[in-house]
């Protein structure tokens, strides 16, 4: 886009006056004419964005994670459960007015930066699912998008747009919660017994959450807060006992809180676009002796 700046002269009988007498009144006006490739259009004012940092309010945050343990469930014969306590972020957010033709998309955005995930049968081998990617360090992040809103976690509480033009700065909460709720089954899963030889599970998981706002024109974004959160989970599985008394948790009870960094961490190329981390994982099967299977591919 290019601006144009024309002066016109216009005779008026209170205009600022030539220094030279006999000369005529004359006022100065200044048109500015915007030309976009469609052709010019004339504006009396220029509705370049103004928005930076420091003309957004972050107040409230909160980033925690539930204080209580991960759940095991054992109602199923062929799978376990369990579920673990949950991430929570939320923060209060004022942003300044906004001119016309400026739309601004205020939220989270999640990455996973580190994942290891076994399920041990015995010395028969493991199931673990993996995302190549990170696991070869290819990239840092994998987008931990919903696989539909990306960027964003989400689309509900997670985000909120703000379309020019606006008269009066814009007050709101944006929210997400994650956490995991997996199935794992009893019995070595490549193979056709049901017989449940599962002795371990063992997860640990590392994400970066970012707070954003983004033009949705220009694609400027402002990063508002970055929290780093962790999630581990160990259980223990006696096979031999009925179902209902196999598994425990062992290690930790509670998970550490998150941290809200002091300083701001760019979002990696990776974590704003596909493929998020449900579509690059793939469960593969490790046996004590032989080649790993591909059990389930990406997507």
């Amino acid at each position: 886009m290019h601006g144009l700046i024309v002066l016109i002269l216009v005779e008026s009988q209170s205009a600022v006056r030539f220094p030279r007498p006999g000369r005529l009144t004359w006022l100065l006006l200044t048109v500015t004419f915007t030309c976009t490739a469609m052709g010019c259009i004339q504006s009396i004012a220029c509705n370049k964005s103004r928005i930076k940092r420091e003309n957004i309010v972050v107040y409230d945050l909160s980033a925690t994670i539930d204080h209580c343990p991960t759940v095991i469930e054992e109602n199923s014969p062929i799978v376990l459960r369990y579920k673990t306590p949950y991430f929570k972020a939320s923060a209060r957010i004022v942003m300044p007015p906004l001119p016309r033709n400026e739309t601004w998309v205020v939220g989270w955005i999640q990455a996973c930066t580190q994942m290891e995930f076994y399920n041990t049968y015995g010395d028969v081998g493991m199931s673990s699912w993996e995302l190549p990617q990170l696991r070869e360090g290819l990239v840092r992040a994998i987008s931990d998008s919903d696989g539909v809103s990306y960027p964003w976690y989400g689309n509900t509480t997670e985000t909120v747009t703000i379309v020019g033009p606006t008269s009066k700065p814009s007050r709101f909460v944006v929210s997400m919660n994650d956490n995991f709720y997996p199935s794992v089954t009893w019995a070595v899963p490549v193979s056709e017994s049901n017989t449940p030889l599962l002795t371990n599970i063992k997860r640990d998981q590392s994400f970066t959450t970012w707070l954003v706002a983004l033009n949705t024109t220009s694609r400027e974004k402002i990063l508002l807060h970055t929290i780093k959160w962790r999630m581990r989970v160990d259980v223990a599985v006696d096979p031999s006992l009925p179902l209902g008394s196999r598994a425990r948790l062992v290690g930790r009870v509670h998970q550490d809180q998150p941290r809200v960094l002091s300083r701001m961490e760019p979002i990696p190329p990776n974590a704003m676009g596909r493929p998020n981390a449900n579509d690059a994982q793939v469960l593969m099967w490790r046996p004590r002796r032989g080649p790993p299977l591909v059990v389930i591919p990406s997507k």
